[in-house]
């Protein structure tokens, strides 16, 4: 076995590392994405750029940044969430849907014309058919336009996008492994995929939240962060032992773990690990930049640039105009999505790592990303006026047709039966999507490993042949019972009665219909490796016919039950945003204890809790403070509000409601404010604006955002502030604030 060389292992990680300090550094105060940092990073460490020690050995960089691969795609997954993909809606699935295929069938045509092969034409395709949600959030952010309307949809449609990317990646590496685009062969590898990834939610959601619940009290910050990177790397061992990538597994432990209430807190932990094997991985694209490569090909980079600009307004545009939105936002979010970034990154080294991938398509797909990614908010800038330009000359009859599609589209309102039957047959499709891929996956557990071991502990006889078929029942039972279970509760039919005057029972006998026949496949399916076919037609038949009749007249424990294990589930999927809502936790009447984390806009940010009389002005009661891992129970009246603290309140469901957008007011998107925050004092000059005035009325944190610690009268005298405090010429402020917003108070 060949032994690892730790000196240049550590020599290569020092390096770079050190490199991607300096660049980033220097790249935040040029006001650039961090991502280019690293790649410039990248470059000056390859064997490209001479004046630089070059790593030693490629390898080990390449080992880090495979770990950067797993580590980003777990944080993305921690960032995506159901709740957020069913908050979006079908606009942006379908806006995200024209987007990728509308870019992918361009990238495929540009790299026939180019003279590429099938497979990395394919490949070119899947590279620039994805923004980056990482340099259109600094765009937005830099550029101050975070609170625009068209923001939320563009964000929508990106988080979309990230699931179409990890599809993508499956689809590839199948597409590479054969080295030829056959239908059935990628009917498989979806289907096969859509059966794991049922497979893993269902089980996942139900579990990993339950048990964290249980074990809360047990685990620290510590363990938590073993136990998500645990839970991290198994997945992805779980996805490679059954043929999927590992940024598939970790994508999905992440989806799997961000509908948790520990979400938040994982993010936080990870977010070192990150950010180390994140600059590492982008690090490792900025080693592929080849000037010789660049020079030679600069005419394909520029096309390539071009395409990606052009395509993505284009697509975007279209794709926001076919869900209804308004030309003008559809022309804003297509202008601000035309880059590519990490995820061309990741499929480039997908396609590099299975030998597939020509090698001048790397650095041509990183210059790409660079321009692009300079370009990017020039053309968030020039959305509006080309809209004003093109609104000018279109016909008045075209601009017309617009405003009234998406008018329709977005106002058109369903009524109160139409609306119940779409929720009964949404749940009725997930339950038997659910329940059959559960069920499927039993049969295969159950006919692999469980029949086998009986056959061999009882032999081939009549009665080894009945316990297998009977073992396996019992496991799948339960199931079976819940496919064929009422979808229909009694509550909706007394709605669908009180609306209509009468329910129509073809859709319910249609709906049973299809659940009975789904489950004699099923226990036939199971029957057949035991019995004749014909035998185990037969039995499944009588055994949902006795199904039916158990359910029928003695509905209650088992209906009860069910619906319990389905509550359970669905109150996991949405656990994280329940906790923040308070929905499932009532207390009393209709009081509700909610946790809210306080944003750093909050209005509360630094106030004592005596001075906010939350229950007079608010109707809610606060209960405790969580803040930096401590629990601060029924706090007093002197503790102060900080970013960050976790607020567990009692009230009523409105007044929650009401609370939220107060408490969790962020600065746009979360960022970090390009201002410092010092602790500094100054004395005041007779010129200083808050002179003679008192402490009250001066708006020091309004005006100034500045928190007053002490006042300094003379060499010794320290006073603490008060509200009738009057500022005279010559005190010392102690105080807490922006250097260049408190210098207006020195006068």
């Amino acid at each position: 076995m060949e032994s690892l060389d730790i000196n240049s292992l550590i020599s290569d990680l020092a390096l770079i590392l050190v490199l991607g300090a300096i660049a980033t550094v220097i790249f935040k105060m040029l006001k650039q994405p961090i991502v280019l940092g690293y790649i410039v990073a990248g470059f000056l460490a390859s064997p490209h750029f001479a004046l630089l020690p070059s790593v030693a050995v490629e390898a080990n960089i390449e080992f880090w940044a495979q770990i950067g691969i797993v580590v980003l795609l777990f944080s993305l997954g921690l960032e995506f969430s159901f709740k957020k993909l069913i908050d979006v809606g079908g606009s942006a699935i379908i806006t995200a849907l024209i987007i990728v295929l509308g870019m992918m069938s361009l990238g495929f045509v540009v790299g026939k014309f180019l003279g590429y092969g099938l497979v990395n034409s394919i490949f070119l395709g899947g590279m620039i058919s994805m923004s980056s949600t990482t340099i259109i959030i600094k765009a937005l952010t830099d550029l101050n336009m975070r609170q625009r309307r068209f923001v939320p949809m563009t964000l929508a449609v990106l988080i979309v996008e990230d699931l179409f990317a990890v599809v993508m990646m499956v689809i590839l590496s199948s597409i590479a492994v054969t080295g030829k685009v056959k239908g059935d062969a990628m009917l498989e590898s979806i289907l096969k995929l859509s059966f794991f990834l049922i497979m893993w939610f269902t089980v996942g959601i139900f579990a990993i939240p339950t048990l964290f619940k249980r074990f809360k009290r047990y685990i620290s910050d510590e363990q938590m962060l073993i136990i998500a990177m645990g839970l991290c790397f198994a997945m992805v061992l779980f996805s490679i032992n059954s043929g999927f990538s590992a940024a598939l597994g970790a994508f999905v432990m992440g989806s799997i773990l961000a509908g948790t209430i520990e979400a938040e807190r994982i993010e936080r932990l990870i977010s070192p690990v990150k950010d180390l094997f994140g600059a590492v991985f982008f690090i490792s694209v900025g080693m592929m930049v080849n000037p010789t490569v660049m020079t030679q090909h600069w005419s394909v980079i520029a096309l390539l640039a071009a395409v990606v600009i052009g395509g993505m307004i284009v697509f975007g545009t279209f794709g926001m105009l076919a869900t209804g939105q308004p030309l003008r936002l559809a022309m804003e979010s297509g202008f601000s999505l035309t880059q590519i970034g990490e995820f061309s990154f990741i499929i480039a080294t997908l396609g590099t790592g299975l030998g597939v991938l020509d090698k001048s398509i790397y650095p041509i797909i990183v210059a790409v990303s660079v321009i692009t990614t300079f370009t990017t908010p020039f053309f968030i800038k020039q959305a509006v006026p080309c809209y004003e330009r093109l609104y000018k000359v279109l016909p008045k009859s075209w601009t017309r047709v617009l405003n009234g599609y998406s008018h329709d589209a977005n106002e058109s309102v369903s009524s109160e039966t139409s609306s119940l039957w779409k929720s009964i047959i949404t749940r009725y499709l997930i339950r038997m999507v659910v329940y059959s891929v559960i069920i499927i996956a039993l049969i295969v557990l159950c006919r692999t490993y469980l029949m086998p071991l009986i056959q061999r502990w009882m032999g081939d006889g009549a009665l080894s042949r009945l316990a297998r078929a009977l073992a396996s029942l019992i496991i799948v039972a339960p199931f079976i019972v819940s496919i064929i279970m009422p979808t229909v509760k009694r509550v909706e039919q007394e709605k669908l009665v009180e609306s209509t005057g009468t329910v129509s029972y073809v859709p319910i006998v249609v709906m049973l219909i299809i659940s009975v026949t789904l489950s004699i496949a099923f226990v036939a399916s199971l029957l057949q490796g035991v019995y004749p076919s014909a035998v185990a037609v037969i039995v499944s038949i009588l055994l949902a016919m006795a199904t039916l009749f158990v359910i029928s007249f003695l509905p209650n424990p088992l209906r009860k039950r069910i619906n319990l294990i389905e509550k359970r589930f669905v109150s996991n999927i949405n656990e994280r945003e329940n906790r923040r809502t308070g929905h499932e936790n009532n207390l009393v009447s209709d009081l509700h204890l909610a946790y809210m984390t306080v944003g750093h806009d909050c209005p509360f940010v630094g106030e004592r809790l005596r001075n906010l009389d939350l229950r007079t002005r608010y109707g809610v009661n606060l209960v405790n403070i969580h803040r930096a891992g401590k629990l601060h129970p029924v706090p007093s009246g002197d503790m102060r509000i900080f970013p960050g603290d976790v607020l567990g309140v009692i009230a009523t469901e409105d007044e929650i409601q009401r609370m939220l957008p107060l408490v969790e007011a962020q600065h746009a998107g979360g960022a970090t404010p390009d201002y410092e925050v010092k602790f500094t004092h100054f004395a005041i000059s007779k010129d200083s604006p808050i002179v003679g005035v008192r402490l009250e009325d001066t708006r020091l944190r309004e005006d100034y955002g500045a928190l007053l610690v002490a006042v300094q009268r003379g060499e010794d005298e320290y006073i603490s502030p008060t509200l009738d405090l009057k500022f005279q010429s010559g005190d010392i402020l102690w105080i807490v604030g922006n250097p260049k917003q408190l210098a207006a108070l020195k006068g």
